[in-house]
């Protein structure tokens, strides 16, 4: 059997989508799979609209020969492996990692609720709102499949207009770090010295950096030498960083932009705690590879982060910009190396269960019963 993945992130590209479309471009020929990858870098340079309709094009070219065509997303590429798909008519896949209409009106439309009160339409929205909304239902209805990586995307998909059976969940994996490098000799390395917060993401809303922000004025006053790195890039930087100055924290926090995946897991090997403030997760890619990689984990509890968090055994959750909260649990872990040490253990026990190769024989199983 023949694949094509279509992604919007693939290696050199940093990020869950990156990584899980390389493993399964890796993994699924061990199954008898023929697998190809269209990135949408392919195209991304050109100009909005154009690069669409050039890696529709692109479609049509590389999947004449396939059996399936799995879209990693809803809309900016399964908007066009759709379109390319009723002229090809073999089966359509789509991977739905979260609701990118919702994500696009948080961005730039002023949408503030959550997405579990997210409509379906409203006549409140903006224009655009309402075409990719309809563009998406169409891509979800004509699909043969839906993949979920979360039992909360898929009851956030089961309110959309498809038939349920065509939702299908399927964890993400994480790979099984080895020795990812000794601690101390990674800091002297890297010049890291003091207490380490790490934070990753999308510099967009829904993330929280802001309120982590707004803690370190507080951490200092117990913990002097505390640093907070924050790695990724996006539209919200300038903001971040006058936040930083106005609260006069500028040295005390450390904006990476985008990194290397093996820069990155270096950073997080050296970090003391990991936290994820987000208003919204289907399910991090990012917390797994934090927990397997050894570091304890502070996380909101909202999307899937409950699905591999068990509160005060192997993380800690919180609700979404709860500085309190926050606050008094990095400075447990900052203060007690023991209990950090608990946490750690017990988070890679569980995130055994989030492997890669379950993973794959789930996608597997499905794409052959396709």
């Amino acid at each position: 059997m023949r694949v094509l993945i279509a992604t919007g992130l693939f290696p050199p590209d940093i990020g869950g989508p990156a990584t899980y479309s390389k493993f399964l471009f890796e993994r699924l020929p061990a199954y008898g799979f023929e697998v190809e990858v269209l990135p949408f870098s392919k195209v991304r340079r050109l100009w909005p609209i154009v690069r669409h309709f050039v890696y529709f094009f692109l479609l049509l070219k590389y999947g004449r020969d396939v059996d399936v065509l799995y879209a990693q997303d809803t809309v900016s590429v399964g908007i066009p492996v759709m379109c390319a798909n009723f002229f090809l008519k073999k089966k359509f896949l789509v991977r739905v990692p979260g609701d990118q209409v919702w994500e696009q009106g948080v961005r730039r439309f002023g949408i503030t609720g959550s997405l579990e009160d997210f409509p379906q339409f409203s006549w409140k929205w903006h224009p655009y709102l309402w075409v990719m909304r309809s563009l998406q239902q169409i891509v979800v209805r004509r699909a043969d499949a839906l993949i979920v990586p979360s039992k909360y995307m898929e009851r956030v998909v089961s309110k959309w207009p498809v038939a349920p059976k065509k939702i299908v969940h399927i964890y993400n994996g994480v790979e099984e770090f080895g020795d990812t490098g000794n601690k101390p000799v990674l800091r002297g390395l890297l010049r890291f010295q003091g207490k380490l917060l790490i934070s990753i993401g999308r510099l967009v809303p829904w993330k929280g950096f802001s309120p982590l922000i707004r803690l370190m004025p507080k951490l200092k006053k117990e913990f002097p030498d505390v640093k907070l790195l924050i790695v990724g890039g996006g539209s919200l930087l300038p903001q971040l960083e006058k936040e930083a100055t106005d609260l006069g924290v500028t040295d005390d926090i450390i904006f990476t932009g985008e990194l290397d995946r093996d820069v990155l897991l270096r950073y997080i090997r050296v970090a003391d705690v990991f936290i994820l403030n987000s208003r919204y997760e289907g399910l991090s890619h990012q917390l797994l590879e934090v927990m397997a990689v050894g570091v304890p984990a502070i996380v909101s509890n909202v999307g899937g982060n409950p699905e591999v968090i068990d509160h005060e055994r192997n993380g800690y959750l919180v609700e979404p910009d709860d500085e309190s909260s926050i606050l008094r649990f990095a400075s447990d872990l900052l203060r007690d190396a023991n209990l950090r040490g608990k946490v750690v253990a017990s988070a890679k026990r569980k995130v055994k269960q989030f492997s890669h190769e379950r993973m794959v024989m789930d996608t597997t199983r499905l794409l052959k019963k396709l």
